[in-house]
């Protein structure tokens, strides 16, 4: 396979995105997405391309990978760097791909082989359809690395079933297959063997005003949700709707343990390590995110994202997950009680004329 870190391929009426750093599990960097981004465009202006599908090359050992996120390392080396514009660049052009996405007039189908996390959730879980296999592995793991979930998790979290989008803000719970389908975020389910056969037969659709009838046709002839397995989130979703409730970042940690009895203990367990300010962000996201547009909702994570990358919890992040791998941050400050409200708001406070905007 080519060096280039992402190819893009014509199969038939298919245009087809091979995401290819499978040593990084295929992590988005920059210049992806200024290649995906036109490319995009090219596509949906020529009338002989019927669909786009997005996949992950596979890792050298042959595993599967679709996406593991946005190559957060390239934002911390030049975190202390005042000129930087790097975090701009790299947030302002991810989002804006995100958005291309989410409004592509086209069929887009991504196939979640292996994990999809961050940046992968973005280039997926905005498309019209999302494949899941027996590989998938989901999550929004942002608040262990003091980030906070973006690329549109402002506006897809809260629009799953209950509190379950909280939930998965604010723990970075991973989700499989069964999962994914029960709270939507697969629509549907194929055996990764058949991937390669789903692939051609997506070549083969018809371009033009029946593409999407004909796709859906298509997924759904190879789809078997049976196979998926048995959903685990939806026996804990009364127990996190009652949880997970309210805008106290303290209130939830104090009833996880009390409501939840074990399970709610072993979470609040795991929260206990996430950091406390990128948590309280996580919350006024989830609490905001249902009432905004998808483009309010980006335009909110650019503000959040630019300036977060500067801060104390971010760079502590990322050195104990990704630098030292000592996964033993010291988060400031060290209890969601100490997080100054006012801080919080001027995290999310307009940026005048550096704010995000689409054309």
């Amino acid at each position: 396979m080519s060096d280039a870190q992402i190819l893009f391929d014509r199969a038939g009426s298919a245009g087809i995105i091979t995401l290819n750093r499978p040593k990084a599990l295929n992590a988005l960097t920059l210049p992806m997405i200024r290649l995906m981004a036109p490319q995009m465009k090219d596509w949906a202006a020529d009338d002989a391309v019927a669909v786009v599908v997005v996949r992950g090359a596979a890792r050298p050992d042959g595993r599967p990978a679709f996406c593991a996120g946005g190559d957060v390392r390239a934002l911390w080396d030049e975190r202390e760097d005042p000129t930087s514009t790097l975090a701009a660049e790299f947030f302002g052009e991810e989002y804006t791909l995100n958005r291309e996405i989410f409004r592509y007039a086209k069929p887009y189908v991504s196939l979640i082989d292996g994990v999809v996390m961050g940046g992968g959730v973005g280039l997926s879980a905005h498309g019209r359809w999302r494949i899941a296999t027996e590989n998938t592995l989901f999550a929004m793991p942002e608040t262990a690395i003091g980030m906070l979930p973006d690329v549109g998790g402002t506006y897809i979290l809260p629009r799953l079933p209950g509190l379950s989008g909280t939930y998965l803000a604010l723990t970075g719970a991973r989700l499989k297959a069964a999962d994914c389908l029960a709270l939507g975020i697969a629509t549907h389910f194929v055996p990764s063997a058949k991937l390669g056969e789903l692939t051609e037969a997506l070549s083969q659709v018809t371009a033009g005003a029946g593409a999407d009838a004909e796709v859906e046709a298509v997924l759904n002839r190879f789809s078997d949700a049976a196979a998926a397995g048995t959903p685990q989130i939806t026996q804990h979703l009364p127990t996190i709707n009652a949880c997970f409730a309210g805008d106290d970042m303290a209130g939830i940690l104090a009833r996880l343990p009390v409501e939840g009895g074990e399970w709610g203990a072993g979470v609040a367990k795991e929260l206990s390590h996430k950091s406390p300010t990128s948590m309280v962000i996580a919350l006024r996201q989830m609490r905001i995110g249902g009432n905004l547009s998808f483009e309010d909702c980006m335009i909110t994570e650019f503000r959040v994202a630019t300036r977060i990358v500067r801060t104390h919890d971010f760079g502590e992040g990322i050195r104990s997950v990704l630098v030292d791998k000592d996964h033993a941050p010291v988060w400031s400050p060290a209890r969601v009680e100490d997080v100054d409200p006012a801080a919080i708001d001027a995290l999310f406070a307009p940026l005048g004329q550096r704010d995000l905007h689409f054309d």
